[in-house]
């Protein structure tokens, strides 16, 4: 009985202290003729601020699916940040955003969509099609 206690409870605390997001950060990857853009700057610019701030690496899904020619969404979980962190959060991807954008061929590259002052909930996501956990 005591043993059944004792693993009742390891998993519980395991189960309720896992990362769970209630909020999350909207990228959108659109499209003119060729295809989006790539993830790369983004994804290596999340990995570098979760080593540098030291927190764990950020939740991200992926919703696909919404154009002809594979425009789809990211999802950047963001519960786990304090203040300050969210702050420098939104204006570093900010900031690689828009220099991902200034590069691109404006014949052929799509863009990439981002709005700090957006936050979309998890209630919000649950009846999206299409969305998975993202992985590269």
């Amino acid at each position: 009985m005591k043993k059944l206690l004792i693993i009742s409870s390891l998993l519980f605390f395991a189960f309720f202290s896992a990362q769970k997001n209630l909020s999350y950060i909207e990228i959108g990857y659109s499209s003119i003729c060729c295809g989006p853009p790539s993830t790369d700057p983004v994804l290596n610019y999340l990995k570098e601020f979760a080593r540098k701030n030291q927190s764990k690496s950020f939740e991200v899904l992926t919703q696909r699916g919404l154009g002809r020619e594979g425009e789809f969404n990211l999802y950047v979980g963001i519960d786990g940040l304090g203040k300050k962190q969210k702050r420098l959060l939104m204006k570093g991807l900010s900031s690689i955003i828009t220099a991902q954008n200034n590069k691109r061929d404006e014949g052929r590259d799509g863009f990439v969509n981002f709005d700090k002052a957006i936050t979309v909930n998890k209630d919000d996501l649950i009846n999206r099609k299409n969305l998975i956990i993202y992985k590269k």
